[in-house]
């Protein structure tokens, strides 16, 4: 299987830029290629990273010429670019993996074995859930309905994926999610009120699809050095 990894970012991420270099060059998945697409204002991340990827193979760093002020909007373009990149070049999978997410070396391996349209892997975050700061994986789950039959999401609980199998979920980020080319010809990516990882499984389910997570697959979220507060969602 024919993939492409990779992200957009800005220069925001400049605290995890080597981290996640070096993590992509650890993985063991042969038949990969990598790519980002910065979207800051300026060139000046752009020029810092091409002087790190200099003798890196298979990684092609594009530069979004679109620049906008809101940042959902500038990582959904850019994230689209991805997307038309990876049909256009008949990619079999794209393994999206954010710039601050290091997975194991064989992520992509464990990832295909199951042969699934959307599967993820587990990635923690920090999170205020009612005032309360809190520790919990990325990954929802159907929680029954509401009496406006309204469905209810609730987060999996860190003792839900601890052990090792395979879960299916209603909801995950993009941190670390392969999406087959079946999927990235049926979806673009988009957002109303939230970010596009929610609005990308909530297409992907109407459309049929189905989404999952390996709870095997541990991947190390660089948070410190993030300032949500200084960025315009």
């Amino acid at each position: 299987m024919k993939i492409l990894i990779g992200c957009p970012t800005s220069e925001h991420k400049a605290y995890c830029l080597n981290e996640y270099l070096e993590g992509l060059k650890n993985l063991t998945y042969k038949n990969a290629d990598f790519i980002i697409v910065d979207n800051s204002k300026t060139d000046e991340y752009l020029n810092k990273i091409k002087n790190l990827i200099k003798d890196f193979k298979n990684l092609r760093l594009i530069k979004d010429s679109e620049w906008f002020e809101g940042a959902k909007d500038r990582i959904v373009h850019s994230r689209n670019l991805i997307r038309n990149i990876a049909l256009k070049e008949n990619y079999d999978y794209f393994l999206s993996l954010e710039q601050d997410v290091i997975p194991p070396k064989d992520v992509v391996e464990r990832l295909l074995k199951y042969k699934k349209d959307l599967i993820s892997g587990v990635v923690f975050c920090d999170l205020i859930i009612n005032g309360q700061l809190t520790y919990k994986p990325m990954l929802w789950i159907t929680a029954g309905k509401d009496f406006n039959r309204k469905e209810l999401m609730r987060y999996l609980e860190p003792y839900e994926v601890e052990d090792e199998k395979l879960l299916e979920l209603r909801s995950t980020s993009l941190s670390c999610l392969l999406i087959s080319k079946k999927v990235l010809n049926k979806i673009k990516f988009r957002y109303t009120t939230g970010f596009d990882d929610v609005e990308l499984c909530n297409d992907a389910i109407k459309e049929g699809f189905k989404i999952y997570v390996d709870t095997s697959i541990k991947c190390k979220h660089l948070i410190k050095g993030m300032d949500w507060s200084k960025i315009k969602k």
